[in-house]
């Protein structure tokens, strides 16, 4: 407690500090000060000096935090605008052109009969951001500097085939072709939202997922950084921005990685939010203030927050403001207020927001359309322009730019209404009123038919669409653009992949292992070393690669600045800005916006990059599956190891970690080409393969590159390592299947049953297993055939089914699955670490009896063995299994399967006696 007579020092949360007060009497006269300045001016002056001298104090860097929120005004006051350097007349025009195209290409797309949908509502709220950006900020891939990387927000997509229509680059017929894409065909269309792979020349970064594109704009402009400091590209006046809207922030992903931007002082990225103050159905925050939400949030998160509240009509209102009860008005009324206010007229206004005596004079002079018109500093290109202009001038910061607007502002019928996100066609009436807003000479004639009306160009040589032509000549091109232009790199030969293509010979080596093992002979490598980009989070030691570290070190963008705990260690953390890994801690989704950055750098920067992503199983498709989508149709390139994984490998760690269905999720993904390895040697010939699909140069008419994502599975449990059969074709390990290990001799006087054991990944030691009991317990001769891909089996079988359906009457074709086992006598047991859906994909296509086995269920925390034996894909299970089959077609002993069963103990899941953990050698 104080003494009596001191009183104690309040900090900037209002609570006593424990900092003794040297000179009791000078803070007694500083209080006393603020006492009589509240008894003379009242509250509103009183507050008014006091967030001055928080900022002053900021300015003279004495220290204080940061407040949580400013004032419900613009942050850029009138005075320190900047001029506005454009035709503020022929940009207005420009708007007004594409504001009309958006909008009819909408309504024209949900005539009766089509109906595709689409969005009218967002791109007119935006419009004047973009326009700002495009005329203005926006760099092409021309510039000297590089070009910029915009993330459009999904839903405003219209608007930018407006424009581009405008410059010539979409034809009528293309805008009339929205969301018709396989109907229209390639070039006759324009695809629903940002859509890379269906527009690969035109659309860079899809962004419609919510969430999405605000971590990947992150990461991008992170990865800029980070090809600038390796020295592999000068990125240095490239510039990223996100576009984003205010109820697309509640999506967690939105806001998960603003810490990563703020704490590697990414002053290359500009986010815009597009506040609206709506979202699909209503208000984002009907009683509270969004706006106010976001700035607290990201001033927490350490970004540099821009507010563009009020457009220019408020600035002699907010100058004559000498009491604050305008601002005062601002921050009390909640954005349900602001939507009424934006559909109501000036007479309303007036009596519910100018309401008291001293508001009501400030506007005695307006009239109620005045009123009616006090607009939003979203729409107002002057303010627009200097928060851009302040955004890229900004230093140590990432920049937020939170801009307030009115959805389906100019088109009366839409503004915004709560409806207005599901409002897709105008009618005759909606139409003339938009056109008359928009001043256009267009006549009623031509809008008689509301499902018809004119789009709008006033001609190439007009002095609209010169100036434009002209702002992105000087800014480096048109945008969005995607080029696909990337350097020739050379891959490694043969030597790098022959130490996994031997034998281990005793050694057991898990294929998590060997994956590594190959992965640092790659990092080496003269040519592609450089460019293999490791991405982890927070499991390079889970996955050994901590060899790594002292000669690759961990990416940072400063110098480490302490020393390592484990510093006297060979194996020591080391970071720095020239770090070739990326580390991204307990975040896989941020581990996802490298991976895209990094795999798409070859179409972004012209510079091929070759991400490698090492991550549990589990946590992969399962938790990050949207994120791996949208790298899909971004069409990055790279490789997705999924480590741990399988069902009952990783012991002791139970439900949430035990991987078995991520092949099924990757068989989703049209993109991904999944394997599921059990030995070194393959995955040696599957990473070539995939660095040559990927990566590799053939001519210059044939110049590579294929727009594919490997996805690996591979284990942590140690299995022998064979070298590969003599007689192997090493296509057929890309292809999906081949012949192991054939069956052992059966001594025998008669004919001996057969079976055929398909087994993947870490099932091949059981499988091998079960093959040695079958012959010498059962007098079975079981060949192993590794499946190295299910999926791929299935994705070719369904390729042939469908060549085969549209030529009928033609010689059929033969999918590679059933070619292989065309020919093999008995049953076929199909089995693997995952769920019996995974080895089912192919079950059609297998000509011979099928009798599956997985590990359906929840994963539990057990030993291997004792995890097997509770799925039943263990040797012994295995083994039932092909008796179970046999017997079905009277190859073997009615009560054999039984007696197996009965033998192998299988009946008790709790008893693993005589059961071996296959190739764990326990």
């Amino acid at each position: 407690m104080a003494s009596p007579g001191k009183r104690p020092a309040i900090t900037a949360e209002g609570l006593p500090s424990q900092i003794p007060d040297t000179d009791p009497e000078e803070t007694r006269e500083w209080l006393e000060s603020l006492d009589g300045l509240l008894a003379q001016d009242g509250k509103h002056r009183a507050r008014f000096i006091m967030l001055k001298l928080l900022e002053h104090a900021r300015e003279r860097q004495v220290g204080l935090p940061a407040l949580r929120s400013s004032d419900y005004i613009n942050t850029i006051s009138t005075e320190l605008e900047p001029d506005f350097p454009g035709d503020e007349l022929i940009e207005r025009r420009i708007r007004a052109f594409i504001r009309w195209n958006a909008a009819i290409m909408v309504s024209k797309a949900n005539r009766k009969g089509l109906e595709v949908g689409g969005h009218i509502a967002t791109y007119q709220s935006v419009a004047s951001l973009y326009e700002v950006g495009f005329n203005h900020f926006f760099r092409g891939k021309d510039h000297p500097g590089g070009g910029d990387q915009v993330f459009f927000q999904g839903h405003a997509s219209p608007g930018i085939y407006s424009r581009a229509f405008l410059e010539g680059r979409l034809s009528t017929e293309q805008l009339d072709g929205f969301r018709q894409d396989a109907s229209r065909g390639p070039g006759r269309s324009v695809t629903s939202y940002p859509h890379p792979r269906i527009m690969p020349d035109f659309w860079e970064f899809p962004t419609v997922s919510m969430g999405i594109g605000g971590v990947n704009s992150i990461y991008q402009a992170r990865f800029n950084r980070y090809l600038h400091n390796r020295g592999i590209r000068d990125t240095s006046q490239q510039r990223v921005w996100g576009f984003l809207g205010d109820g697309e922030m509640g999506e967690v992903e939105s806001l998960g990685a603003i810490g990563v931007a703020a704490r590697e002082e990414l002053d290359n990225l500009t986010w815009v939010i597009n506040c609206n103050l709506q979202q699909l159905d209503g208000p984002v925050r009907g009683n509270g203030k969004v706006v106010q939400e976001l700035e607290s949030m990201f001033l927490g998160a350490g970004w540099n927050v821009i507010k563009v509240l009020w457009s220019r009509d408020w600035d002699p209102l907010l100058k004559a403001d000498v009491s604050g009860a305008l601002v005062n008005k601002m921050n009390t009324t909640p954005d349900g207020q602001f939507q009424t206010y934006s559909v109501e007229n000036g007479a309303y206004i007036r009596d519910k927001f100018f309401d008291s005596p001293e508001l009501q004079r400030m506007v005695q002079n307006y009239t109620d359309d005045d009123l009616r018109r006090l607009g939003r500093g979203g729409h107002d290109y002057r303010k627009v322009y200097a928060a851009f202009k302040a955004a890229t001038e900004h230093v140590g910061q990432p920049t937020v730019i939170l801009a307030q607007t009115v959805k389906g502002w100019t088109i009366d019928a839409l503004e915004a209404r709560n409806a207005t996100h599901q409002m897709k066609k105008l009618t005759t009436d909606d139409l003339k009123a938009f056109r008359d807003r928009l001043y256009l000479p267009i006549s009623d004639d031509q809008l008689t038919d509301p499902y018809d009306p004119p789009y709008f160009h006033p001609g190439a040589d007009s002095p609209e669409m010169q100036y434009m032509q002209e702002r992105r000549r000087e800014l480096g091109g048109y945008l969005p653009e995607r080029r696909v232009k990337p350097k020739i790199v050379k891959l490694p030969g043969d030597d790098v992949y022959t130490p996994l293509m031997k034998s281990a010979g005793n050694a057991k080596v898990a294929t998590t292992q060997a994956l590594v093992r190959l992965l640092r002979d790659l990092m080496k490598d003269p040519e592609i070393g450089q460019r293999i980009v490791p991405i982890a989070p927070d499991e390079f030691r889970t996955f050994g690669m901590d060899s790594m570290f002292p000669t690759a070190k961990i990416y940072s963008p400063h110098e480490q600045t302490y020393d390592s705990v484990d510093r006297k260690l060979l194996l020591s953390w080391k970071e720095g800005p020239k770090g070739q890994l990326l580390h991204e801690g307990i975040s896989e989704v941020g581990a996802l916006g490298s991976f895209t950055a990094a795999g798409t750098a070859y179409s972004t920067h012209g510079e091929p990059m070759i991400p490698i992503y090492i991550f549990y199983s589990m946590f992969g498709f399962q938790r990050t599956g949207d994120f791996i989508w949208a790298a899909a149709d971004q069409m990055s390139r790279g490789f997705l190891i999924g480590a741990t994984a399988g069902r009952t490998t990783l012991t002791g760690e139970g439900t949430q970690h035990a991987d078995g269905h991520s092949p099924l999720l990757a068989s989703t993904n049209p993109a991904v080409v999944h394997y599921d390895p059990a030995f070194g040697f393959e995955i040696a010939q599957i990473v070539k393969d995939g660095l040559r699909r990927m990566y590799g140069y053939e001519s210059e008419e044939h110049p590579g590159g294929e727009d594919v994502i490997y996805y690996l599975t591979v284990y942590n449990e140690p299995v022998d390592q064979p070298g590969p059969p003599d007689d192997l074709d090493v296509s057929a390990i890309l292809k999906g299947i081949y012949r192991f290990k054939y069956a052992p001799e059966i001594n025998s006087d008669g004919d001996h049953p057969v079976a055929q054991v398909l087994a993947s990944g870490v099932a091949m030691p059981s499988a091998l297993k079960a093959q040695q009991l079958l012959a010498e317990e059962w007098g079975v001769a079981a060949d192993v055939w590794s499946v190295t891909s299910w999926n791929e089996l299935r994705r070719e079988a369904l390729e042939v089914d469908h060549h085969n359906f549209n030529h009928p009457g033609e010689d059929r074709r033969t999918p590679y699955v059933t070619q292989a086992l065309q020919g093999t006598e008995g049953p076929a047991i199909a089995v693997s670490d995952y769920m019996h859906a995974v080895q089912d994909q192919i079950q059609q296509w297998v000509p011979n009896k099928w009798l599956s086995l997985g590990a359906d269920g929840f994963g539990i925390a057990d030993t291997r063995a004792g995890a097997r034996r509770y799925f039943q894909v263990d040797a012994q299970s295995i083994v039932v299994a092909t008796l179970e089959a046999l017997a079905r077609d009277g190859k073997v002993d009615a009560d054999a399967p039984a007696q197996a069963y009965k033998k192998y103990e299988l009946n008790d899941p709790t008893s693993t006696s005589g059961v071996q953990q296959e190739g764990a050698g326990a």
